[in-house]
């Protein structure tokens, strides 16, 4: 298993601002924010969550300054989550360039799903770990013996 350190602020750095540019393409109807989205996230997927730009960005000004606590993450996870999320990103900036009529709704769908990602509920993340195990707990009802249940409290 390949995993991460990251400094929990800069982690926290990266999913509310990109939760929040969804959310101010979706507000202005802005797809030069949208691309912005889709390469950040894309680059994520690519650097892997060591090298992703966000969490460089936090660590190299204001983590220098603030360091926090460190979360360890799962770097496949983290890959698929971003390559989710770019994907995501992807299928909106080609509904909006075609003017589509339910573009718009769908970002606003993306940016609801980003935002959940953004408080702890990651989605992907769940997806990925469900995956890995062989199947998807929630839809099989099964469980793995190794999954180890988390405190509703946790974030990750």
């Amino acid at each position: 298993m390949d995993y991460a350190i990251i400094q929990r602020n800069a982690f926290i750095f990266c999913r509310y601002s990109i939760a929040a540019l969804i959310w101010v393409a979706l507000l202005l109807q802005n797809i030069w924010v949208l691309l912005a989205v889709f390469v950040i996230l894309l680059a994520s997927a690519l650097l892997t969550v060591r090298r992703a730009p966000m969490i460089m960005l936090w660590t190299w000004t204001l983590g220098r300054v603030l360091p926090s606590e460190e979360d360890v993450l799962d770097i496949r996870a983290m890959r698929f989550a971003h390559g989710m999320g770019a994907m995501l990103a992807l299928i909106s900036l080609s509904l909006v360039w075609h003017n589509n009529p339910l573009a718009w709704w769908f970002v606003g769908l993306f940016a609801i799903l980003k935002t959940t990602s953004a408080l702890g509920w990651c989605p992907a993340y769940k997806i990925y770990g469900c995956l890995k195990e062989g199947g998807c707990c929630a839809l099989t009802g099964k469980r793995s013996a190794d999954v180890q249940p988390r405190a509703v409290d946790d974030p990750r």
